[in-house]
């Protein structure tokens, strides 16, 4: 399975006013992903690579094995949704990556995270 477009990306952001501290240069952001595999075969998240970048263009780089500390193994048809958070020292940012997957035969493979904005809602006051 080398066609990664049998693996859908879904995300969803959210501005976390409350564990933000804009005085502080701190914007935290939430993110929900969902990983939904569209092949005939089982595949399994093995790692994630990050790049985030904040509206100064500083680019952290982040990789670890699995997510949130799971390794999920998605069944053809099924899908697997995650949240967790990123902090920037500006109100915007940006952030795209790849998850290295593998069918149960030890095929592995990386699917790319398309590029996703984190902004802060402008305030109306």
């Amino acid at each position: 399975m080398t066609d990664n477009q049998t693996i859908a990306i879904k995300v969803k952001t959210a501005y976390l006013d409350d564990h933000s501290q804009p005085e502080k240069s701190r914007f935290a952001f939430a993110y929900t992903i969902t990983i939904e595999n569209h092949s005939n075969k089982p595949a399994q998240l093995l790692s994630r690579h990050w790049i985030i970048t904040d509206a100064d263009n500083a680019v952290q780089e982040v990789e670890g094995i699995g997510v949130v500390g799971q390794q999920p193994r998605i069944l053809p048809g099924d899908s697997y949704t995650y949240s967790s958070a990123a902090v920037l020292e500006t109100q915007a940012g940006t952030m795209e990556g790849s998850y290295k997957m593998q069918t149960d035969s030890g095929e592995s493979f990386n699917v790319p995270i398309p590029t996703f904005s984190l902004t802060r809602p402008q305030s109306l006051h």
